[in-house]
């Protein structure tokens, strides 16, 4: 009689694994159509600080190795100013992805890592991030000037010193975002979605 139960116990368990392995992929399937649904969603842009297609003030900031870059290179280069600190973990999970992103768009974009705070700590920072490559500049009044309050925070500005696009960047895509953005002219992913499906 046990063996018995034993068996209609093993059927009924093998079924509720097969419904429940339905379930999965029914849901598996639900969430594939939500994401071709969901726009995506670009860098969160802030209201403070000079906005989308406003000229930045002339500044010359100065390197932690003492190299002097000026703001809004005249030309066809355009500047990232990502704004950066070594207590934020946010900030350091995209420093791969940062350095990736510099290098697949070497051929119009300089990457300028920008912060405040105490020397020592961020020279220490830029060694144990391996950041000697990527100019970092300290200043207060550079983050003043663009009312950086969380982090990362990322500046686009074109050669004729004019922010292209900005925001609050946390992921790779939110970064890729600011390039689509200049790329097509408008201050954001979603304003040139609601755009083109107006049109």
């Amino acid at each position: 009689m046990t063996l018995q139960a034993l068996a209609v116990a093993v059927v009924i368990l093998g079924l509720l694994v097969i419904a429940l392995l339905i379930v999965v992929l029914a849901l598996a399937r639900q969430v594939g159509v939500l994401f071709e649904r969901v726009a995506p969603m670009g860098a969160l842009i802030t209201d403070s600080g000079p906005g989308i297609g406003d000229p930045v003030p002339k500044i010359d900031l100065t390197t932690l190795d003492g190299r002097s870059i000026a703001v809004g290179v005249a030309g066809d280069r355009s500047q990232l100013f990502f704004f950066v600190s070594p207590d934020c973990p946010v900030c350091k999970r995209l420093l791969p992805i940062l350095k990736s992103a510099r290098a697949a768009e070497a051929s119009w974009l300089d990457v300028v890592l920008a912060s405040d705070g105490e020397r020592n700590v961020h020279e220490r920072f830029v060694r144990e991030r391996d950041l000697g490559d990527f100019p970092y500049v300290l200043s207060r009044d550079f983050g003043m000037i663009f009312r950086v309050s969380r982090l990362p925070f990322a500046v686009l500005i074109d050669g004729s010193r004019v922010v292209r696009a900005k925001g609050l960047v946390n992921n790779r895509e939110q970064l890729e975002s600011l390039f689509i953005a200049k790329e097509f002219g408008s201050p954001s992913i979603q304003h040139y979605l609601d755009r083109t499906a107006v049109e």
